[in-house]
């Protein structure tokens, strides 16, 4: 079972969250501050490795909170 530490409600399953997407960096090659825009929201690297996601506590206090995860091994890393 995958477990999400929330900062308010402690250690819960993942079950009770609502996946916001990673947070990507977008390329430094793109300068027009609307296309950094659009490829931050839409362009996903979807990496096998360790990753920034935004995480929803859909079930419990209603934040968001932001975690790094393993995607090879379905792991939250501190």
């Amino acid at each position: 079972m995958l477990i999400i530490t929330c900062p308010n409600c402690g250690s819960r399953p993942v079950e009770e969250f609502r996946f916001g997407g990673e947070i990507p960096q977008p390329p430094e090659s793109i300068t027009d501050p609307f296309e950094r825009d659009l490829d931050q929201v839409w362009m996903f690297t979807n990496v096998a490795g360790v990753q920034t996601e935004r995480w929803f506590h859909d079930a419990g206090c209603h934040r968001w909170l932001t975690a790094t995860r393993d995607t090879s091994i379905d792991r939250f890393v501190d």
